[in-house]
C-alpha cells in the first residue's frame, strides 16, 4: 500500500488492524506528524523512506519483540543490496542502524494486546535516503543523524528500498519462526556497534555506564560493570 502523504504510517496500521487480513506493508511519501520511540518527532520531509509493516505474529510480547532484532537485520541487507557497502552499516542497540558512524534508520514497533499475547503489530522503519535532521533537532549526545544520499552519493527511491527490505524481512521472520532467536542474535552481533566498548544505557533517570558485552537470549543489553553484569532490557544508548 502506497499514500502520498499520511499522519504516520504507524498510525495508518493501528486503523488497518481492525480489517486485517494478512501481512501488509505500509509506505508513504510523507509523513505529517510522525514519531519515534517514546513518542519523539520524527521529521519527516519528501524522498525519505516511511514504512510500516502490520502483521499478526504468534507468540506472547517478549517473542513478539524480537521483530525488531529481524527488522534491524532486514534494514542492514536492504541497504548493502542497494548500496553494495556492507562494512558500512552497523547495528545499535535497540533498534537503530548506522552508517559510517551516524544514524541513518530507526524501528518503533507497536503492538495491539490480546489476552496474554499480540493481535497486531506495527513495525515502522524511518531511513534517511536523501535528508537527515540536523543536530539540534536530536537529543543531546545522541547519534548524529546522516542520510544515504550525503553518505554515499547514491539517490535510492523509497519504493526501491521497500523492494529490498520486504523480501529481507520475510527471511529473518521465516528464520525466527523456524529456528528461534539465536541465529538472529549471532548475526546481529556480527553488526552490532561499539560491542567491547564502554558505553551509556539510560533508563528513565537512571544511568549506567559499563562495557557493552552482548545481548542475552532475550535481547536484553548486558551491561559489565566491573566484576558485575547488569541486564537492560530496554533503554536508550549512547557512546
Amino acid at each position: 500500500m502506497i499514500l502520498p502523504s499520511i499522519d504516520s504510517t504507524n498510525a495508518e496500521a493501528q486503523r488497518l488492524a481492525p480489517h486485517m487480513a494478512g501481512p501488509v506493508w505500509i509506505l508513504a511519501g510523507e509523513q505529517t506528524a510522525g514519531r519515534g520511540r517514546r513518542a519523539r518527532p520524527w521529521s519527516s520531509p519528501k524522498g525519505n523512506f516511511y514504512g510500516t509493516l502490520l502483521m499478526q505474529p504468534r507468540g506472547g510480547p517478549a517473542e513478539v519483540a524480537l521483530r525488531s532484532f529481524a527488522a534491524a537485520l532486514a534494514l542492514r541487507e536492504a541497504f548493502v543490496a542497494v548500496t553494495a557497502m556492507p562494512e558500512a552499516f552497523a547495528l545499535k542497540w535497540p533498534n537503530d542502524v548506522l552508517l559510517n558512524g551516524g544514524k541513518v534508520a530507526g524501528i518503533l514497533l507497536e503492538g495491539l494486546s490480546a489476552g496474554q499475547g499480540v493481535g497486531h503489530l506495527a513495525i515502522g522503519i524511518g531511513v534517511n535516503l536523501i535528508a537527515a535532521p540536523t543536530v539540534a533537532a536530536v537529543e543531546a549526545g545522541a547519534v548524529t543523524p546522516v542520510s544515504l544520499l550525503s553518505e554515499t552519493d547514491l539517490r535510492v527511491a523509497p519504493e526501491a528500498f521497500l523492494d529490498a527490505l520486504a523480501p529481507a524481512f520475510a527471511r529473518w521472520e521465516m528464520v525466527l519462526a523456524e529456528q528461534g532467536f539465536a541465529p538472529l542474535r549471532a548475526e546481529w552481533l556480527r553488526h552490532a556497534a561499539r560491542l567491547g566498548e564502554v558505553i551509556r544505557a539510560r533508563t528513565g533517570s537512571t544511568e549506567r555506564h559499563g562495557v557493552f558485552e552482548t545481548i542475552d537470549a532475550t535481547g536484553a543489553l548486558i551491561l559489565r560493570q566491573g566484576q558485575d553484569r547488569v541486564a537492560i532490557p530496554a533503554a536508550d544508548v549512547f557512546f
